[in-house]
């Protein structure tokens, strides 16, 4: 397999949410460019218009007209956020600070995901938070006025404490997240660019301004989680080269690219610069002879999307991969330490499942099977990446359910590399 051109990945879906809340959230106006147009980024904007934003509709380049802190009325219907936990939990945050009741609906996949580790740090602010006995979806948060906390997280979590400091932001009262590590750090990057004081000591972040954010265009750069499965597949080529245009390459989001140099893939960053608050570069990779590689706690926050996809490059790879401090990945879209494990013994790969990882033993055996998917974007395309190498032949049971955070990949998938 041969990689060639270059690319340019949908805009960053951590960052397009945020730049949709963010604006409602201001006084005045803010133009908002290169959002991601996917299925979890028109949750948010729903949620949004249902609690009384005129969120246009999403494209290319258009104009949020902000509220204010205290501008979300009452929403006259359930809030559905489809299948996206980012808006569900940082909009949790949001509303506990308004004096409003609202209920978060989401399709199957998200109702059974857990909510207790965000209704926690909320109900201790003041806001009462009703969930079903699975502490998943449905859940109904009545809001009123919070009071200052400071919140020791149990897991790195960017969501988690997004919602604690947007609870408190909103509501105009001092709030702390402590975490056990660093998490990826949007939010607290693009709240100060807005004008809100955001202090950051390690893995220590407080808000303390209780004003309105001011207003601020946006122009979102490629989403790095989506950049992966492209720089992956350049990994496991035989040659050629592939470039990755304009995609953000904030610290706490690289933790991929870090992996893939170690496992010996050739990584450049060119034309880096800044923009609004994040690192933005064209990523270069070229393939080499990959490596086994190892993954401990430490290292998964930066990468924790991008997991199923390391973990079908290991199959590629000289030696036996180990995976752990993963357990974060067992509530997401799905339990994807279950289903990558496998998923891969149906193709005929080693791999083994550990309570917070996997282990994986690379070899040059082909890999043939059919994929079962869950509905998870990011198994779909990790195994269709995995399917692009020589000599695989592997069928993705739902390639639709990349809509959620990339339309387009399996046609960028096709131009991006030959036999």
């Amino acid at each position: 397999m041969k990689v060639s051109g270059s690319l340019q990945v949908p805009g960053d879906k951590s960052i397009s949410h945020r730049s949709l809340i963010f604006a409602a959230l201001a006084r005045g106006t803010s133009r908002i460019t290169s959002i991601l147009e996917s299925a979890d980024v028109h949750s948010t904007a729903g949620v949004l218009r249902a609690l009384g934003v005129s969120i246009p509709a999403l494209s290319s380049d258009f104009i949020v007209r902000g509220v204010g802190r205290e501008g979300l009325s009452q929403p006259a219907h359930d809030l559905d956020c489809g299948n996206s936990g980012t808006t569900t939990r940082l909009m949790a945050g949001v509303v506990a600070a308004r004096p409003v009741t609202a209920t978060f609906i989401g399709d199957a996949s998200l109702s059974k995901r857990p909510m207790r580790r965000i209704s926690r740090p909320l109900e201790a602010m003041g806001a009462r938070v009703t969930l079903p006995p699975h502490s998943g979806l449905p859940m109904t948060i009545q809001g009123g006025a919070l009071h200052t906390i400071e919140w020791h997280s149990e897991a790195a979590s960017a969501q988690i404490k997004s919602a604690v400091l947007l609870a408190g932001l909103v509501a105009g009262v001092p709030a702390r997240v402590i975490e056990p590590a660093r998490s990826r750090d949007h939010t607290e990057r693009m709240l100060s660019a807005r004008g809100a004081h955001v202090a950051v000591s390690g893995n220590d972040v407080a808000i303390t301004s209780s004003g309105n954010l001011d207003a601020l265009d946006t122009s979102v750069p490629g989403d790095p989680s989506s950049a992966a499965f492209f720089a992956a597949l350049a990994a496991l080529a035989s040659s050629g080269e592939l470039r990755l245009e304009h995609v953000c390459v904030n610290p706490t989001r690289i933790g991929f690219l870090t992996q893939l140099e170690r496992m010996g893939a050739s990584i450049t960053l060119d034309h880096r610069h800044e923009e609004g608050g994040e690192d933005v570069a064209d990523i270069v990779v070229c393939p080499g002879h990959l490596k086994a590689t190892t993954l401990t706690a430490g290292d998964v926050p930066a990468m924790v999307d991008e997991i199923p996809m390391l973990a079908c490059l290991a199959t590629r790879a000289e030696g036996e991969t180990v995976i752990t401090g993963a357990g974060e990945l067992r509530v997401k879209e799905s339990d994807r330490i279950a289903a990558v494990v496998t998923n891969l013994r149906a193709l005929g790969a080693h791999a083994d499942e550990l309570a917070d990882g996997m282990r994986i033993l690379g070899s040059d055996r082909p890999l043939k099977g059919r994929v079962v998917t869950h509905g998870d974007h990011r198994l779909a395309m990790a195994f269709g990446v995995l399917g692009a190498a020589a000599g695989n032949s592997i069928e993705v049971d739902d390639r639709d359910c990349v809509g959620v955070s990339y339309p387009g990949f399996w046609s960028d998938l096709a131009r991006s590399h030959s036999a």
